[in-house]
């Protein structure tokens, strides 16, 4: 196909000779999403090429003719360009020939990072453009465009920044709830395969069609045949023809699916498909989860059965360590309102519970939002932002300085007087806020049940979303709310008392600990420099809470200059670190280097994952061991540190010699997240075990791991390694 490429270009070119003047058809831009910003900040471009009437330039993958689009940029140093973003393409077949290609007019979009240390004034942001148009004839096309970009203060939206926008809602969608199954419809007979997609629609199509993306690996041809699917179903067969010795795992492109409704004529999904062999059955193709090491075939699910696991998962939640700080409030809260009026326990059980409802109905719509913007969503995806982590670790510090006295947190403006008033009743709001912050706690966590039940869920419309969510909220609420609704049982509970005092201090140790947590999980945001301006902020943000505690809630001499003080020390704290120092609202990207992982001295020689490390290792004839992981995931550290790094899985990876790779999810990854949806997990953690046969399917392993089951897991995989090695010698 390459040398067929070549004499067609090559035919056109001599045809144009006499005329290459006319070659430049297509005009070029360089659009701006704004024409001042700040360092630290990501600007959009656009590249945008207006074709002439019928003429057509190439989308990233040209087809069976043309050359794609190419940008070359020429950048000031410290700023820096992203991957184009390829508006969705049309498809047009001649002479037998399909390309992908633009008419009329497209906006190439590919976002601009500016370093924190980038210097101010005004920038040239350069690009040079080349491309291929096409009508009757085919003439070779390039221009180079130009733009200023003033770095400074402010950010100032440019005149086409509504134009940006409109090309953006242009892009391709990545919808989680998209479920696909891939597989060979036959074993090969010669270079080209028969391969074909399915998936089920929320409404049926009126057409589908895959686009695929390029690769020198293999090609997927233009023609795509139609295949008859009862009800909702949707399948399309493809021909693949490879380049390379080996049939590929996994074919990327866009599910194109067209409509009647004139409201949305088509949709467009970005998608990378994993593709299973035709001797498995199709649910082979996307392993299920359960307390096991066998890999199982995903089965039609029942919503009641799994509202029961969301409710006894977010129960479970409640002894997981995320947790425990809010619970040891609980307890001093229960303790507090064992000599109140029943009715009055009652009140405050049923606000905590709203509270916790409230939060779990916030991330639910959070969730929706992400979906419905074409994006992927998953458990904990807020500890991947880095304003949420910076806002969350200073929640907890000011809670923690709260418990350890420095300042009290009083509805009704008054301070607390002696420790003994510590008994007094809770409020209200205190109540609702705890209910607030067990939900923003509990995120980090799986699970048991949990992981199964929010796989379910994120596959399901809105609707079905909401109440998932919804019961996991009420499961982490229950045992607060069964409480009290018996404020009889409360009379087990110690006796209020001058120890609650101390009591309070010792339970700020804990929240202290999260909050340092907290910080520590900034530094893959911000780097080591950007951590200790956070610090140096949290010291500010402590001085102004004593200073509030010592100088306005407990004093009636000093209170205007207490309140001006605390005043000035947070606005000047936030505007100089926060602001100036850290660039806490747009953090420089702080890259991991590829390749091998830094590792602990003695423990598991990982590396970076990705779909391509998997299909060599296995092709070599080696077991895998993939570890989805996070920074903030605590039930991932746990695994790692009980089950993964320990001396007996060390010893039987190099016994089977297996490759061990990590897959981070601290930050967000899109193909992270697709690779999760895979196995009906909405978060991390996931541990992987591929037998070394191509052939086998993965091994997926529970959310909480022990030795036992990781070492019979890895067993098992070297097993069939072994028999994969003794075939050919039984033919013989």
């Amino acid at each position: 196909m390459t040398i067929f490429r070549f004499v067609v270009l090559l035919s056109s070119f001599a045809l144009l000779l006499p005329s290459m003047s006319a070659a430049e058809r297509t005009k070029a831009r360089l659009l701006l999403s704004t024409t001042a910003t700040k360092a630290g900040e990501t600007v959009m471009a656009g590249v945008e090429l207006k074709m002439p009437p019928r003429w057509h330039i190439y989308w990233r993958n040209s087809g069976d003719s043309g050359i794609p689009t190419k940008i070359d940029w020429q950048l000031p140093k410290g700023i820096s360009a992203g991957e184009v973003q390829w508006p969705v393409p049309e498809k047009l077949t001649e002479a037998g020939l399909t390309t992908y290609v633009y008419h009329h007019e497209v906006v190439l979009l590919v976002p601009l990072k500016m370093a924190n240390d980038l210097a101010p004034g005004s920038h040239e942001i350069k690009a040079r453009v080349s491309w291929l148009e096409c009508d009757e004839i085919c003439l070779p096309g390039a221009a180079t465009v130009q733009a200023s970009l003033v770095i400074g203060s402010d950010s100032t939206p440019s005149p086409d920044a509504t134009l940006i926008e409109d090309w953006r809602k242009k892009l391709p969608l990545s919808d989680p709830a998209l479920v696909t199954r891939t597989f060979w419809e036959k074993s090969p007979t010669d270079d080209s395969r028969p391969l074909i997609i399915q998936w089920e629609a929320k409404e049926k199509p009126e057409a589908v069609d895959f686009f695929p993306f390029g690769s020198a690996d293999y090609e997927v041809t233009g023609v795509t045949e139609l295949l008859n699917e009862p009800q909702n179903g949707v399948a399309l067969r493809k021909i693949v023809k490879k380049s390379e010795d080996r049939w590929p795992s996994s074919v990327e492109g866009l599910i194109i699916a067209k409509y009647t409704a004139a409201t949305t004529p088509q949709k467009a999904y970005q998608v990378v498909l994993a593709v299973a062999e035709s001797t498995a059955k199709i649910a082979d193709a996307i392993p299920n989860t359960r307390a096991s090491i066998d890999a199982v075939k995903p089965e039609k699910r029942s919503l009641l059965a799994m509202l029961g696991l969301a409710f006894l998962g977010g129960l479970i939640l409640n002894i997981m360590p995320c947790v425990l700080p809010v619970i040891a409030l609980k307890i001093l809260g229960f303790v507090n309102q064992s000599q109140e009026e029943p009715r009055r326990i009652r009140q405050l059980g049923f606000l905590y519970t709203l509270g916790v409802l409230a939060s779990f109905l916030a991330l639910a719509l959070v969730i929706i939002s992400v979906q419905q913007a074409g994006r992927g969503a998953s458990w904990g995806m807020q500890f991947q932002n880095p304003q949420f982590l910076v806002g969350m670790t200073v929640l907890v510090t000011l809670v923690a300085l709260n418990l350890f006295g420095l300042f009290e947190i009083n509805l009704s403006g008054r301070a607390m007087g002696a420790a003994g008033t510590l008994a007094s009743k809770e409020g209200n709001a205190g109540a609702f806020f705890n209910g607030v912050l067990a939900t923003a706690l509990a995120t980090p966590c799986t699970a048991p049940f949990l992981a199964l039940a929010l796989g379910f869920a994120f596959a399901q419309s809105p609707p079905i979303i909401i109440l998932m969510f919804l019961t996991i909220g009420l499961g982490l609420a229950a045992p607060y709310l069964v409480l009290s609704l018996q404020p009889g049982w409360l009379k087990f509970l110690p006796k209020p008392g001058m120890w609650m005092e101390k009591f309070k201090i010792a339970m700020g140790f804990p929240m202290l600990a999260t909050a340092v947590w907290l910080f520590w999980l900034t530094t893959g945001h911000f780097g080591t420099s950007g951590t200790l301006w956070l610090g140096l902020f949290l010291v500010a943000l402590a001085m102004a809470a004593w200073t509030w505690g010592e100088f306005v809630q407990r004093s009636a001499k000093h209170k205007v200059m207490g309140i001006a003080a605390a005043l000035a020390i947070v606005a000047s704290a936030y505007f100089y670190v926060l602001e100036n120092q850290l660039s806490w609202r747009s953090p420089a990207v702080v890259s991991k280097s590829g390749g091998a992982l830094a590792n602990h001295p003695g423990g598991i020689d990982w590396h970076a994952w990705n779909t391509k490390a998997v299909e060599a290792a296995r092709a070599a004839g080696q077991p895998v061991l993939v570890d989805f992981t996070a920074d903030w995931c605590l039930s991932c550290q746990v695994n790692k540190k009980t089950s993964l790094e320990i001396p007996s899985v060390q010893s039987k990876l190099k016994e089977i010699n297996a490759v061990a790779l990590l897959g981070d999810h601290t930050k967000i990854d899109p193909a992270i997240t697709e690779e999760l949806r895979r196995y009906d997990r909405a978060g991390v953690p996931l541990v992987l075990v591929y037998p070394a046969d191509t052939n086998a399917p993965a091994i997926v392993l529970p959310e909480l791991l022990t030795p036992t089951i990781v070492l019979d897991a890895l067993t098992k995989a070297g097993r069939t390694k072994m028999a994969a090695r003794s075939e050919p010698a039984a033919g013989n």
